[in-house]
């Protein structure tokens, strides 16, 4: 029993966290059930969802940095060859991101303090503040944690030797109580804005982790013009309990069991089915099924770590050359962010104040492009050529391969009724939202349930281990996304307030004549972005600067999005911050070199297709204007 308390309070973080998701499922589908029968359901539901939300993403996030899911933009000097170099650089990665979750905590507890006196009621006499509390708790927790993992080099035999254990507590919350010192003096002054840049860009040099990058980016601007510093965790806390943000979660949950499960197989072996065995078919039932899954898991990397190691055998099986097989795998999980319901689509129409079901319509044709210019323009429909074929053992060259392949293929009725779950699940998860019969949330909450009850009863391969599992993990990407975006928004509106957007507008419409260089213009400047920043980020930051200038031009909101995240797919590509190429690495075992070279082509043939988008503005506003109509 003591070991269990111990184990439980170790994870602690992932517990509540995990808690607060099974709550953000539960309630709203007990308040579908409930409205029709007693008229009305549980108080106050969708806020009550939307407050355990920020309990969920500020747990969850301490959870993730000590799984090692906290992003960052790159190691640094902390992958340096010198040793020494390499301790110094993770050390001060680690106590500089502490220092900010320092600032971050009173400037969350001043704006919680603000709400004690007035006490707003949540549901059921429960006030607001309890749950905005997790804000400066979840900072503080997660400052600590970093303090200890930076000092605790210093405690190793081959440092400074051992120190008691209170000690080396009190050395390791040094950083965060700084924090909370400089927050608690200073707030409000107005103070230079260089040493805080300086030591900003040290922690991007050592691999700080992205959301404290921004966090002190934020922090130093609202303080050079002495505002006060709860207004960045104002906007932590806004995003956070965003009436359309709890989707996000529950769609990620719906995903991850499916990943999770022997549901990627059963799709491989339907996609395999209607496709055929050749090098042909398998090319394109990989990649309209790595398109499909990134939708849903809510991460291209995700894809690659749950299809790979089942796709790159059958493609290695129909004749593809491995380097390709790669290649196509990798590329093909970018796909998924132009289908609902992604989480970088849902984001972009929350932060671009666009319908979500608009958003989800407009993105299926940009999607079928994008593939089609995949496997054409990016060569994977070609034939092998006879060198290559040459060098195949007789038994594994395509023309024995693919009759063979196309004799053991499964049946298609067969297949289909293996994976009936699976395939219904994108009608469940979205066809409540584009109908109107459901909140985003309540959408998101069906397909969450959808998921676990048919890989628990129809399949049994979901136990009680394996789901809380998923849980955590669902509840550490989310932990970690919003962090990011909280610390985005937190600049993005002090760039607002400051008047950038209206500067962009003039400077850009007196640089660039026409709306068609402007849109040439605007993928080449995605595409770069793409490649340097993290993707949710990228969202929060440059959504709000560059909309309305690309609304001055005379492009629409929904065509403008699916522009942007289709260079967004770009950026999963391109290093530094094309997070594809490693998980790939990884995932098969090649260097990240062989990789990067691997997907070349299809980096081409991706931008290409993005530019043919960007070029006809109906490919993303045809659907919703034909099923949509006016209410669009």
């Amino acid at each position: 029993m003591k070991l269990g308390l111990r184990g439980l309070m170790g994870q602690l973080d992932s517990v509540l966290a995990a808690s607060a998701l099974v709550l953000m499922a539960l309630i709203p589908l007990v308040e579908i059930l409930v409205r029709p029968l007693a008229g009305s359901g549980i108080e106050n539901a969708s806020v009550i969802v939307q407050h355990l939300g920020l309990v969920m993403a500020m747990f969850g996030s301490v959870a993730a940095l000590r799984h090692g899911h906290l992003s960052s933009f790159g190691k640094g000097f902390a992958s340096a060859t010198w040793p020494r170099l390499t301790t110094f650089s993770q050390r001060y990665g680690l106590l500089f991101a502490a220092l900010v979750c320092g600032l971050l905590c009173m400037a969350s507890w001043r704006l919680v303090d603000s709400e004690r006196p007035v006490a707003h009621l949540l549901a059921y006499g429960i006030p607001v503040w309890w749950l905005q509390a997790s804000m400066p708790l979840g900072f503080a927790w997660l400052g600590l944690q970093l303090g200890v993992q930076g000092m605790r080099p210093f405690a190793t035999p081959a440092g400074l030797g051992a120190w008691p254990r209170q000690l080396g507590t009190v050395l390791s919350a040094l950083p965060l109580l700084l924090g909370v010192w400089l927050a608690w003096q200073l707030d409000g002054t107005a103070l230079t804005v260089w040493p805080a840049v300086i030591a900003l860009v040290a922690g991007l040099l050592c691999g700080a982790p992205i959301f404290s990058v921004l966090g002190a980016l934020a922090l130093a601007l609202f303080w050079q013009d002495g505002l006060p510093l709860a207004s960045i965790a104002l906007s932590h806390y806004q995003i956070t309990v965003n009436p359309s943000l709890p989707a996000l979660p529950l769609f990620t949950l719906a995903g991850l069991v499916f990943a999770r499960t022997g549901a990627a197989k059963r799709l491989g072996a339907v996609f395999v089915a209607l496709f055929g065995g050749g090098p042909t078919g398998t090319v394109v039932a990989a990649a309209v099924l790595c398109s499909a899954f990134t939708a849903f898991t809510g991460g291209s990397g995700v894809t690659i770590l749950a299809l790979g190691g089942l796709l790159l055998p059958l493609l290695r099986n129909a004749g593809f050359p491995e380097q390709r097989g790669i290649s196509l795998v990798t590329s093909a999980s970018a796909l998924g962010v132009l289908l609902a319901p992604s989480v970088p689509l849902i984001m972009y129409a929350i932060i671009a104040r666009v319908p979500i079901n608009t958003m989800f319509l407009a993105g299926l044709l940009p999607a079928c492009i994008m593939v089609v210019f995949l496997l054409v323009l990016g060569g994977y429909l070609r034939r092998l050529p006879a060198a290559y074929s040459a060098t195949l053992d007789p038994a594994t060259s395509p023309a024995e391969v693919a009759p063979r392949l196309a004799a053991q293929r499964p049946a298609v009725g067969a297949a289909l009724w293996q994976a009936k779950w699976e395939i219904l699940a994108p009608a469940v998860a979205i066809g409540a939202l584009v109908s109107g019969l459901a909140t985003p949330t309540e959408s998101a909450a069906i397909a969450a349930a959808y998921a676990i009850l048919t890989q628990v009863l129809a399949h049994h391969e979901l136990g009680w281990k394996k789901l809380g599992t998923t849980l955590a993990e669902c509840t550490q990407i989310i932990g970690g996304v919003m962090l990011i975006l909280g610390m985005a928004l937190g600049l993005t509106n002090f760039l607002i307030e400051a008047g950038i957007p209206d500067m962009a507008i003039e400077w850009v419409q007196g640089m660039v004549p026409n709306k068609w260089v402007f849109l040439l213009v605007l993928n080449v400047f995605l595409f770069l972005a793409g490649a340097l920043m993290e993707i949710f980020a990228a969202l929060v930051v440059l959504v709000p600067l560059l909309l309305p200038v690309a609304m001055s031009y005379g492009i629409d909101p929904v065509h403008f999005g699916i522009i942007f995240l289709a260079n967004m797919e770009l950026g999963f590509l391109c290093p530094p911050a094309g997070m594809n190429i490693y998980f790939a690495s990884a995932m098969f075992n090649k260097p990240v070199r062989y990789v990067a070279v691997a997907v070349l082509p299809a980096l081409l043939a991706i931008f290409l297709g993005t530019l043919a988008i960007a070029l006809v503005p109906a490919t993303a506003t045809w659907l919703p204007n034909l099923l949509l109509g006016a209410a669009r």
